[in-house]
């Protein structure tokens, strides 16, 4: 499966972050999480799961292409397992089985900072671990919403996203409206999607922020955080990893287990093996 990525020197008890201005803004930019060669490593991982040539078990990904039209009513199916060979994929979830990516996921600061969100002596899951890829002169546009899900007893509140990319404004990047995250717009829509009726009172554009990143930067979001994406107009793809990190008592209403990933002291949570 790879060698896993390098833990940093030293841990994170309690990370020297902005707070107060995460719980004003909704986002905070982390900076470079990625070293040069853990990058290259999952750049070079990703694409052999996309190519059918990795060591994962692809009966447990979750996998989408990216419609060739460009178009959000042409989708392929998110199904498990393979759909082909193609660097085109535009969602694959499930990556917290492998073991390069689970160690992205369980990376100290990760637990650090679920425990800022979700108090300690809470052990903490992923709603889902996924990779997002808008590829060159392609991608899907992704309207105004919140990650929020209506057959969840109680809503994830966090969500890490790793640039293994650079995200620019012509590569399809995250564009957030700054402060957005105090409240549920749209209850009524299972995932959270805005109408456009909302969009005047709620995506004012001189709150919107296009979130550009460098390729190993991260940036944390709180779910409720309105956010969309553009398609990527360049030669070159624009890749993400994207971690949703929830209480782990959480009751799924659709009976769909989620993976346990830090037990109630932070500390990371061995895979559990695929039933037989």
């Amino acid at each position: 499966m790879g060698d896993p990525v390098s833990p940093p020197r030293g841990a994170y008890p309690e990370p020297a972050l902005d707070w107060d201005g995460f719980n004003r803004d909704g986002y905070l930019r982390l900076g470079r999480l990625l070293n040069g060669d853990d990058l290259s490593r999952l750049q070079a991982r990703i694409d052999s799961i996309m190519l059918g040539e990795a060591d994962v078990d692809y009966d447990r990904l979750m996998m989408q292409l990216d419609p060739r039209s460009g178009e959000p009513g042409d989708l392929g199916e998110q199904t498990l397992g393979f759909k082909g060979p193609s660097l085109a994929y535009r969602k694959i979830e499930g990556l917290e089985i492998d073991a390069r990516f689970r160690s992205l996921v369980q990376h100290p600061l990760a637990a650090a900072i679920c425990q800022r969100m979700y108090g300690e002596g809470v052990p903490v899951a992923t709603f889902r671990s996924m990779f997002m890829n808008k590829p060159a002169r392609g991608g899907t546009p992704l309207v105004w919403h919140q990650d929020r899900w209506a057959w969840l007893d109680r809503d994830p509140l966090v969500t890490l996203y790793t640039a293994l990319d650079a995200a620019t404004v012509t590569t399809g990047c995250v564009h957030v409206i700054a402060g957005s995250h105090h409240t549920l717009v749209n209850p009524a829509d299972d995932s959270a999607f805005l109408e456009s009726a909302h969009h005047a009172q709620h995506c004012p554009p001189e709150r919107e922020v296009a979130v550009e990143l460098e390729a190993g930067d991260v940036v944390v979001l709180h779910n409720w955080l309105i956010h969309r994406s553009g398609v990527n107009r360049s030669d070159t793809a624009r890749r993400a990893f994207s971690v949703c990190y929830m209480d782990a008592r959480t009751v799924d209403y659709l009976g769909r287990p989620h993976p346990i990933v830090f037990d109630p002291d932070g500390r990371p949570i061995p895979l559990t093996p695929a039933p037989t």
